[in-house]
């Protein structure tokens, strides 16, 4: 369990759900790239609202066919697994913001290291 505690980086990935890559929704194209490289794990975050980069509010409406909103995937690891992993998805990137932040992960409970500690 060790292995994940202590400093980490968060990398958040800004997109829209409209954004594809290679035809496919281009979150869940990053999704299986995080579990290519075996990062630690992502969450993707649907939002409500938001403006983008081009000061466009971009919001829920229940009439509207296509749903373009905010979208951010959050991945939490080492920062040399995370420098390597957006080196992997860059091309996949066409608008999207990315940050990268320092974190401190002070518990990790997971069923199966649980059972390791027992043992």
């Amino acid at each position: 369990m060790k292995r994940y505690l202590g400093q980490k980086k968060i990398l958040r990935i800004y997109i829209d759900t409209l954004d594809k890559y290679e035809g496919q929704p281009l979150f869940e194209e990053i999704l299986k790239a995080v579990k290519e490289q075996n990062l630690a794990g992502a969450t993707v975050f649907k939002a409500v609202a938001g403006i983008g980069a081009f000061s466009e509010v971009h919001s829920f409406k229940v009439w509207a066919l296509a749903q373009k909103l905010p979208l951010v995937v959050e991945i939490i690891d080492d920062e040399a697994k995370i420098r390597t992993f957006i080196e992997t998805i860059d091309s996949m990137l066409e608008n999207a913001l990315l940050t990268l932040t320092d974190t401190e992960v002070i518990k990790y409970k997971h069923e199966n290291f649980n059972m390791q500690e027992k043992q």
